[in-house]
This record gives C-alpha cells, structure tokens and sequence, in this order.
C-alpha cells in the first residue's frame, strides 16, 4: 500500500513509505506530521467515538477542532479501528502487514496482548520499521505513566528550571515529549536506511525519560563527568556569565555573552571599557565566579535604554541579546527575518506552524488538513479490500 500505488500525492523525499500510526497526543503524532510534511503516507489509527485524547483538549479551538490536535496531525488519513474487536484488529493488521513503520505510545505490553507485537508482525513484515515510544521503558519502568510533566518533575528537568530556591518549574510546552518524537524520527530514518541496504526491518525504542536526560546536555555531563548536581538558577547559566536577562528601560532584556571578545564589546557600549581588563571579569571563568558584582555593574547603564534599542544597538556591534517577546512578536521577527515559518493559507486547513526543515530538492509539502475523524476509514478499507463498515 506504498503512496504511489494507491495514488496519494507523494512529492517528498519519504515518498513511497507508509507509516501505521497508532501514536496518541504528542510525542508520536508530532514525529509522524513531520514525517508526513516529507511525504510519508501516514496512516493514523484512531478509537472509534473519541480518537486521540488531543481532539479534546481545549480551548482554544479552531473551526470547531482543539488547535492542540491541529497543530501535530496534518497530512494524515484518519481510520477508526476498535482494537479489541477481531475485525477491526484484523484490519490493523492488514494494514501494518503493508506498512513500512510503525509507530506505537501503549504502555509497554498492550501492543503484544493485541497481537500486534513486533516480534508477531516480523514474521509477515520482516522489513517493517517498528518504534515504540514508552514514559521509562519497556522493563521497570513499564508501570509507569509516561506524562510529560511527571517527566520534567522526576527528569530532572524541573530542578534546573526556575528560581533558586524555587519550587521547581515546568517547561511552558511539553518539551519532553517534542525532543522524544524527534529522536524517534532520527531513529526511524537510521532503521529505514539499514532496510534500504539489507532489506531488514528492526525496533526503535525510545523513552521519555533517557531522552529527557540526553537532551539536558551540558547539565547531564556535568554531574556525570564533574559530580555537580546543578540547580535552578533562574535566567542564569552554570557555566557562562554574563549570560542572564536584566531589565532594560521598558522589559527585559536577555544578554547571552558567549566569548571574552563579545565581553569587551559591550562594556565599550556600556560605557565600562575598563571592566574587560579587571582581573575578575577578564575571562568567563572568573566573570562566573563574580557574577553578582557584575550583574550589578551591568544593570545601571542597560535600564538606561529600551531594549528594542539594545537588541538594534548590540547585535549589530556582535553582541547577541534581545527582548524577551510573546508569541506574537516572535511570530513577527520570524516574518521580518524571512524564515517562512507559516503554512500557506489554506494549504493544511487552520493556520498552522510550518515544518522547520528546509530542503531544496524535496521540500516538505502540505497537501491536506488534519483529518476529522475517521475521514478516510472508507477509502482506506477500499484500498485493503476490506468491507465497509456497517452505518
């Protein structure tokens, strides 16, 4: 059932591979609209009645659909499967046995109890890329729910994130889950590689939690490499100063000084030429170890101009900063930049966030909006030979 057989537009450079979603709310939807976005056949395999959890979670709501279910699931087909019953099972099976990946969210068993394991669907796909997306993995951790809050909390995350002494503070979008769908999607494309050269299929298994830890980077290495547990430090960094926001004459202003020559420029713009000779803010290192007596010295002089007029001022003399904006004003300085970050009016229904990958031989495409639900379980039983479903 690959896209060019059943005549699905498939200009991408995924073209040709069929993805059997069964993924719900975030993680798995997300990867699999980017893989849509470059032209996968993404089947998406929903509950009868409800479908993914996402289609009710608002407000807000665009033309009557949660904008949180728009925003991961557009160039999808929408089929409406109960599981637990033998035909529409067998209809999932069916299409899995023509699929090139599949993408599955249950807690850690429920796919094997459906029959649907990968070690069963190996035997009639032994080609099929098979990823599975769990909270802590498929051994232990398996009892464990797999939300993304409960992730930043026992991740780690949230002890890195607020103020110092604070209670400990959520990312404001459930980061985990998005940094979790793309290294599946990498992990995907590294398998569908492997397949391209042997012809052989395999597991992707990634968590929650292992990507969480992997992508908190440079504060991961610090405690495994040095023993430092790092704590939140509100807008400051652990290893870099000054690198911190202050209040300029009218916000604030985030000032993310990367190098000792950056350092130099701006206290000449700040009037405080002599600081970057001063032995304790000469190097980085020594500015962490005196950043409070910097952060003061810094402050009077940067409350003395609006931060528009920084942001102008010091990125043009190679000094990164900017105001802290909203999502309107951030939506405007990608327009202004020239960075398309907007799918085409009536391209993919809603407005809606464009695939941040840019390709200059297979772009990503929008071909349709997300699907209602169960839009395409006609078409789709057609295609499989399959009855349709009783009215």
């Amino acid at each position: 059932m690959h896209a060019e057989e059943q005549g699905t537009p498939g200009p991408g450079a995924l073209s040709g591979i069929v993805v059997a979603d069964f993924g719900r709310v975030l993680a798995g939807p997300y990867m699999t609209m980017l893989l849509a976005d470059l032209g996968a056949d993404v089947i998406k395999i929903e509950r009868p009645g409800s479908g993914d959890d996402t289609r009710a979670w608002g407000p807000p709501f665009a033309d009557g659909e949660a904008t949180y279910f728009l925003g991961v699931n557009r160039n999808k087909r929408s089929i409406t499967l109960d599981l637990t019953d033998p035909a529409d099972l067998e209809t999932a099976r069916a299409i899995v046995d023509r699929a090139d990946v599949l993408v599955e969210n249950f807690r850690p068993g429920t796919m094997e109890r459906l029959g649907l394991g990968h070690e069963t669907v190996r035997a009639t796909n032994p080609g099929l890329v098979y990823c599975s997306v769990t909270g802590f993995g498929a051994a232990e951790g398996a009892r464990l729910p797999g939300y993304d809050l409960l992730v930043q909390a026992v991740g780690g995350l949230m002890s890195v994130t607020g103020e110092p002494g604070g209670q400990g503070t959520k990312a404001g979008v459930a980061l985990v889950d998005v940094i979790t769908g793309l290294h599946a999607g990498l992990g995907i494309l590294a398998a569908l590689r492997h397949r391209e050269r042997t012809g052989e299929g395999q597991r992707v298994e990634v968590s929650l939690l292992t990507s969480l830890l992997s992508a908190l980077t440079n504060q991961s290495a610090a405690y495994l490499g040095a023993g430092v547990v790092p704590r939140a430090m509100g807008n400051r960094h652990p290893s870099i100063a000054p690198y911190e926001v202050f209040e300029a004459k009218d916000r604030p202003l985030a000032l993310a000084v990367g190098n000792d020559r950056q350092f130099r420029t701006l206290c000449e713009r700040l009037g405080l030429a002599a600081l970057a000779e001063d032995a304790r803010f000469a190097t980085n290192t020594a500015r962490v170890a005196h950043r409070e007596e910097l952060a003061a010295l810094l402050s009077r002089p940067l409350a003395e101009r609006t931060a528009d007029s920084w942001f102008e001022g010091l990125t043009a003399a190679g000094v990164p900063c900017g105001p802290i904006n909203d999502l309107a004003a951030a939506f405007d300085l990608a327009d202004r930049l020239g960075l398309a970050l907007r799918v085409p009016a009536g391209a993919a229904g809603a407005a809606q966030v464009a695939n941040p990958i840019a390709l200059d031989v297979t772009p990503p495409v929008y071909l349709c909006a997300p699907p209602r639900l169960g839009e395409h379980t006609e078409a789709l039983l057609a295609e499989l030979g399959s009855p349709s479903p009783a009215p």
